[in-house]
């Protein structure tokens, strides 16, 4: 078995009583009171593509992913939903991971994280399958925010003056991703 692993009971629906456990022993011990709680079938063994992620920011599954199209209908009345959408990266924030943008098949969404509590990396994920969970919403952007983004982004000089005007889009501000490795 390779860890990290992600593990349920097999008697819970939603991700529910999920773990991760990163040792054999966090395992032994998972299975042990999967067993205690009930008899029959208490573990379920589903087999995948041995498709790998990595987890940052709070533990979210891959499960109840919406359409982006759908949410901003709702969106729109609101103002901001509490949503958990998946995409493919773009590209992320340089210098420190501190943002990134993920093409949703129907948009392309700029995505920071929460009180700025976890970073994802710099490079070597552009092209790569991510989910992120948290809340989009709509926002002024300011033109000192869009110049200090695209300075992030390793944008030419040439292009940062260009930037003069704010801009109202949608945003998301995440507080879990899944990147597939």
């Amino acid at each position: 078995i390779k860890l990290p692993l992600m593990v349920r009971p097999s008697y819970v629906l939603g991700g529910r009583a999920m773990e991760i456990v990163y040792e054999k022993g966090q395992l032994k011990n998972f299975v042990n009171q999967a067993f205690k709680a009930a008899d029959e079938n208490p573990i379920l063994n589903s087999k995948s593509e041995s498709q790998s992620y990595k987890f940052y920011g709070k533990v979210i599954s891959e499960d109840s992913i919406k359409n982006l199209e759908v949410e901003k209908e709702s969106l729109m009345n609101t103002g901001i939903k509490s949503s958990k959408i998946s995409g493919r990266i773009v590209e992320t924030c340089s210098k420190k991971g501190c943002w990134m943008t993920l093409d949703t098949g129907e948009d392309t969404l700029f995505v920071k994280f929460r009180d700025y509590a976890f970073f994802v990396p710099t490079d070597s994920v552009e092209g790569k399958k991510a989910i992120i969970q948290g809340d989009l919403f709509l926002d002024t952007v300011t033109v000192e925010m869009l110049k200090h983004e695209a300075e992030d982004a390793g944008k030419s000089e040439e292009e940062i003056v260009q930037i003069t005007e704010p801009i109202y889009d949608m945003r998301f501000t995440a507080d879990g991703v899944i990147i597939a490795e």
